[in-house]
């Protein structure tokens, strides 16, 4: 298998949260951008937006608990829900004392981040948005749905077809799955064990109220709107089959003045896709709103 490590050239650090090791970039100097990932990635997948803004920002990106670099822990030991991993980013913005942030939020990664906005508004100042939901939704593609099964465990967590899975369907552009840039996506998740994350985001999608995270979720939904006035940056890619542009639209109600690109070349995993005309996006939002 082809070294990854050259890919992701950064230090790293850990932050010691609920006796867990939490594992995080901390690249630059300068406004405070929060790189947020979802499922099946971690860090590895900002690793090109982190190296074209560190020279002006100050960039931080965790990897949720069982996830990149952090400990992997098993359930019994912590609580794969939701609440939990809004409660551990929350911890990490107050140890570093991150203030006017701007969050980055891909996957998962745009319902921990606005959840831990929802509850600390004051630290928040902007948002870009990627390929995500932080509100409820009665769609859950045949996909997922079968990967919350039982037989669906076996496949995510004992085949790893899940993540091996993304690295082909969540891309429209194949040639940049490199075999490096697959062995870094993949890298963590090496065993039965350390693909237990992958499997309990899965089944943490809140898809009725008796769902654990369901309230959650309903939680940070309804603190959306304080940001409506935010200076907001959605950029999508068009050819999503687990967030597709009805996902968008939906944002868009929430906030209606949003900047928007839509990347009509563009699959689930839209940094993979398009970094190069990502960057220049994002570098735009950034300095007109500095």
């Amino acid at each position: 298998m082809d070294d990854w490590r050259p890919l992701y050239p950064f230090a790293s650090h850990y932050l010691r949260v609920r006796g867990h090791q939490y594992h995080y970039l901390d690249e630059g100097d300068g406004p405070v951008l929060l790189m947020v990932h979802g499922n099946p990635t971690w860090s590895f997948y900002w690793r090109e937006l982190v190296k074209a803004l560190r020279g002006r920002y100050r960039v931080i990106v965790p990897d949720h608990i069982g996830c990149g670099l952090s400990d992997k822990p098993p359930p019994r030991s912590y609580s794969y829900r939701l609440g939990q991993r809004i409660s551990d980013l929350g911890t990490l913005i107050e140890q570093l004392d991150l203030e006017r942030i701007t969050l980055f939020g891909h996957d998962w990664g745009g319902a921990i981040g606005m959840g831990a906005a929802v509850e600390a508004p004051d630290r928040f100042s902007r948002f870009v948005l990627f390929n995500t939901a932080a509100f409820r939704s009665d769609r859950c593609p045949l996909r997922i749905r079968f990967a919350r099964t039982l037989l669906g465990r076996m496949a995510v967590q004992g085949l790893n077809l899940f993540a091996r899975g993304a690295v082909r369907m969540a891309v429209c552009r194949h040639e940049r799955m490199t075999p490096a840039v697959r062995a870094g996506l993949l890298a963590p998740y090496d065993s039965w064990h350390n693909r237990t994350a992958v499997y309990q985001f899965v089944r943490d999608v809140p898809m009725h109220p008796r769902h654990a995270s369901y309230q959650t979720l309903a939680d940070v939904e309804a603190g959306l709107s304080q940001f409506r006035n935010s200076p907001m940056c959605l950029i999508w890619g068009m050819r999503d089959w687990c967030f597709p542009p009805e996902f968008l639209d939906r944002f868009l109600e929430f906030f209606p003045e949003a900047e928007v690109h839509r990347l009509h070349d563009a699959g689930h995993y839209v940094i993979e896709d398009a970094y190069e005309q990502i960057i220049p996006l994002v570098e735009a939002f950034l300095e007109a709103r500095d």
